[in-house]
């Protein structure tokens, strides 16, 4: 790897979110308030807020739908310059963000999208991963296709190959893969990371390894799976979040990292979270471990710092997490573990 700051690089489709304002129904008025997103670009965003180097890769439409979407991500940071473009659409989702018993409620709208369309042999990995010393992915992308499932592939390989460290984001969305059995797709590309994150959900459906919830309430039970999986799939790290949901407009949120060279796990505090939008969480804390490891933090910290982070993330609407380090540092100080929009420190 070449010297200099650590460089990260992430692929995934970017969309554009469409939700009505506040918690309303979908067109219960006619305003919808219009924005992007997507897991992988959400990371971009969060390490360019975190000042670390970040090369976004994906493709989109070339129409002016594309060309906002590019500007929006080079306005936060985030290195555009593998960004390929293609004549078919911008993917969309729909988004009603849930209030108390009322559930949050996503409608895709992505089939046939640039990204979706994408060639198998678009990408060089070679020369976008050239340099870099993280690459980031999520369990989406390969529902979306065929090309995006090979590339993801390709890039992994590539990624190992150039002994570079890889992380994944289970991330299982049913609406996406629908009947079909992600285990095929998901399985191979578990294999050798340096990082694995997910949840009890996403860890049945994506990697076929069998849960006992009721034993991830205890430290115990997070051990054992984390050491199961870490053992079955060869990873270096694991994380495991932990999402309560109390109601729609409040969760529970801790997370624990497993360390399999040393056997040692680290569990984070749990939060009480009042949120205004549930979107991105996750990705928010799928960002930060990562960015600490690049600094030589312990795991400890990594792990407190991902789970504030992401606490923080769920007062904020939108996918995007602004949330600065120095911010993030002041609620692990602060020793809180409620959370509510506005927190200190915190920008809307």
């Amino acid at each position: 790897m070449t010297a200099g700051p650590p460089r990260v690089v992430t692929f995934g489709e970017l969309l554009l979110r469409l939700s009505p304002p506040r918690h309303e129904p979908l067109f219960q008025t006619p305003a919808l308030r219009a924005g992007f997103g997507g897991s992988e670009a959400n990371v971009a965003v969060g390490l360019a807020q975190l000042g670390i180097e970040c090369a976004y890769v994906t493709q989109l439409p070339d129409t002016p739908i594309g060309d906002a979407a590019l500007e929006c991500l080079r306005e936060e940071g985030v290195d555009t310059g593998c960004i390929s473009r293609g004549p078919e659409r911008m993917g969309i989702y729909f988004i009603e963000l849930g209030h108390e018993s009322r559930p949050t409620r996503v409608v895709y709208d992505r089939a046939g999208s640039a990204f979706a369309r994408i060639a198998a042999d678009a990408i060089d990995w070679g020369s976008i991963l050239g340099g870099a010393a993280w690459f980031h992915s999520s369990g989406i992308t390969p529902a979306l296709g065929d090309g995006p499932a090979q590339l993801l592939a390709a890039a992994i390989a590539a990624a190992h190959a150039a002994a570079m460290k890889v992380s994944l984001d289970l991330n299982y969305r049913h609406a996406l893969w629908q009947e079909r059995d992600p285990r095929p797709l998901i399985v191979p590309l578990a294999r050798d990371l340096e990082l694995l994150i997910g949840n009890a959900t996403s860890v049945r459906a994506m990697l076929g390894v069998e849960v006992d919830e009721r034993s991830l309430a205890t430290p115990e039970g997070v051990r054992d799976l984390a050491r199961r999986l870490a053992e079955k799939f060869h990873c270096r790290r694991v994380a495991l979040t932990r999402r309560e949901l109390l109601s729609e407009s409040e969760h529970g949120w801790a997370a624990a990292l497993y360390d399999a060279t040393a056997g040692t796990i680290t569990t984070s505090r749990r939060y009480h979270v009042r949120v205004v939008d549930r979107v991105g969480g996750g990705d928010s804390f799928a960002t930060e471990p990562f960015a600490r490891f690049l600094g030589g933090r312990p795991d400890a910290e990594a792990v407190e710092f991902a789970v504030a982070a992401s606490a923080l993330k769920l007062t904020i609407p939108g996918d995007f997490n602004r949330v600065t380090a120095g911010e993030v540092e002041e609620l692990v100080r602060s020793g809180r573990t409620s959370v509510a929009a506005p927190a200190a420190g915190v920008r809307s």
